[in-house]
């Protein structure tokens, strides 16, 4: 159920709050929410036992992208989709250097509260005074100084702020990601009016990078422990090749794209390696090709192969036991006869699915497991037996 305002008075509210706290460990699974919103219902109207419902699910989906605080915090189920990893988001504010900063698309005031935590003075806008009074509602619950205006940011911006941070709506009104970045709600094309030091736009992983040929600045991809999750668009740095970050709790990784890399092709060796997707995305995965001595199986297939594994943070490797041109009934003989039982299939640039693949080979006995990795070499679909770790 979307909120209004009136919702947000209740749940912020003295009756709400003390709701919210006396139903904060309740189970709101999907069988428990009949019987829980019917004894709402009982105190409440209907409006509010639907608010208070709401509110208890979304802190629940919300703890690991607050996992601070989520238990007080007041969320949409758009804007909390749409909110960024806290890993990213405290990266992203540490990289600004304007001291005020207008946070644009606001939503219900994430990275507003992240900026202003990094200690830049904080603006943001949003063109909902739902989320705008949600935004409000957090700061205060938080604890950090920013201010937030409902505002139609495609009709200008307030003057007097160094640094812009963008996030415009990358889903449509039935959820689907959106991926064309004039679709974006509003578009990416807004930014060609604004004039500031820094201007950042938070973009989709799956952005089409040649949407982004007339904007200038950096191309950022960034995973979070091996998950790709969003990039940014840097338009105020110097044109630059496309840049791969990944950043787990302990550390920061950049790889930045090399096209000048040249990394020749062979068959699988000791080792198989599968890059982190911000590598692939960015183009940057041929400099670490380079940088760890490993070749391609293909041109066309985003896998590395090398006689020695060496330590990096950018992918995972499988040690490699033997592979052969794919085949389901040759491959079938082969696992048979080494009594394998279980496997665990990876595909790259090969058209059936793991499922397809599994049901094929119709393994039954065998406590042995491998993991099958299909994909192609010198442009032939093979399979790469692996040492399942």
């Amino acid at each position: 159920m979307p909120l209004n305002l009136d919702d947000i008075s209740f749940l912020s509210g003295d009756r709400g709050r003390d709701l919210l706290r006396t139903y904060a460990d309740v189970d709101v699974s999907d069988e428990k929410v009949l019987p829980l919103l019917s004894e709402f219902r009982k105190t409440l109207d209907p409006r509010q036992a639907a608010a208070l419902l709401t509110t208890l699910q979304l802190r629940k989906r919300a703890a690991r992208k607050f996992p601070k605080h989520a238990h007080h915090l007041l969320f949409t189920q758009e804007s909390l989709q749409q909110a960024s990893n806290p890993l990213i988001r405290a990266y992203r504010a540490a990289q600004f250097g304007s001291p005020a900063v207008l946070d644009v698309c606001c939503g219900i005031g994430a990275d507003s509260l992240s900026l202003a935590a990094a200690g830049r003075r904080v603006l943001g806008l949003d063109i909902d005074p739902v989320r705008i009074a949600i935004a409000r509602h957090n700061a205060a619950e938080t604890g950090i100084q920013a201010e937030f205006e409902a505002a139609d940011v495609t009709r200008g911006l307030p003057d007097g702020f160094d640094g812009i941070f963008y996030d415009p709506a990358r889903r449509d009104a039935h959820g689907k990601r959106i991926f064309d970045a004039e679709r974006y709600q509003p578009p990416l094309s807004l930014i060609q009016g604004w004039r500031a030091q820094e201007i950042v736009v938070k973009l989709s992983p799956g952005v089409q990078k040649r949407q982004l040929a007339g904007y200038g600045g950096q191309l950022e991809f960034i995973s979070v422990a091996g998950q790709l999750t969003e990039a940014l668009l840097w338009q105020h740095r110097h044109s630059s090749p496309p840049l791969a970050t990944l950043i787990t709790p302990d550390a920061l990784h950049h790889l930045a794209h090399n096209p000048s890399a040249n990394v020749p092709v062979s068959a699988p060796k000791a080792w198989l390696f599968e890059p982190d997707p911000a590598l692939i995305r960015s183009g940057a995965l041929r400099h670490l090709a380079a940088q760890l001595n490993a070749t391609l199986l293909d041109d066309t297939i985003a896998y590395l192969t090398m006689d020695a594994d060496s330590a990096t943070p950018w992918g995972r490797y499988w040690r490699v036991l033997d592979w052969m041109p794919f085949g389901l009934k040759r491959l079938r003989h082969y696992l048979v006869e080494r009594g394998v039982g279980q496997v665990t299939v990876k595909k790259r640039g090969f058209p059936m699915s793991p499922e397809e693949v599994i049901a094929g080979l119709r393994l039954q006995r065998g406590i042995e497991s491998r993991v099958l990795v299909i994909t192609r070499h010198l442009d032939r679909p093979i399979v790469i037996i692996c040492d399942n770790p």
